[in-house]
């Protein structure tokens, strides 16, 4: 066996080590390349003003389910007090409850523009995911094409490497 070695490696320099792929770049070259991956979460955050802040924290509490049964409840217990309560300690009596209603409105009419720029942010800091896993994604598909590439030069060279010795052992 070892007879066998020192033969191979006596005619390992005649076999052709050339890379089949001559412009693979380097794992180095790659890092100096691309761009490191970011985490845009922590980004974002850092870059929104405190109005951005107030918006997305109202869209976040005013779009729950929690809310919704808070403001249901309160108007149930306005019309259910101004309207079975005895007369006297009624606070907002027959007509003037339209005006309850009336205020409500004009919340929801106020809320609408806020919840729908909180919303615009949110959709903004997806768009911002997006672009990065896009670049990761990219940034991958590069690597593993150039590790393909030198898998596909070495199993040429593993390849030449047991021609020369099927050439050794049949002149045996």
């Amino acid at each position: 066996m070892e007879k066998l070695w020192a033969q191979i490696i006596k005619t390992t320099p005649q076999i052709n080590f050339k890379m089949k792929h001559e412009k693979i770049q380097t794992f180095e070259e790659l890092k100096k390349q691309l761009t490191p991956i970011q985490n845009v979460n922590t980004k974002r955050k850092a870059s929104l003003s405190m109005l951005d802040k107030l918006a997305l924290f109202i869209t976040k509490y005013v779009g729950s389910m929690s809310f919704f049964f808070m403001i249901f409840g309160w108007t149930l217990i306005w019309l259910g007090w101004n309207t079975l309560a005895p007369e006297k300690l009624r606070f907002d009596p027959f007509p003037a409850f339209v005006l309850w209603l009336f205020l409500s409105n004009m919340i929801q009419i106020f809320l609408m523009p806020l919840i729908m720029i909180g919303q615009n942010l949110q959709s903004d800091h997806a768009d911002l995911r997006a672009e990065e896993d896009y670049m990761v994604n990219k940034k991958a598909e590069v690597e593993i094409e150039t590790i393909l590439k030198h898998l596909e030069n070495q199993n040429e060279l593993i390849l030449e490497i047991l021609k020369k010795i099927e050439n050794l052992e049949s002149k045996k």
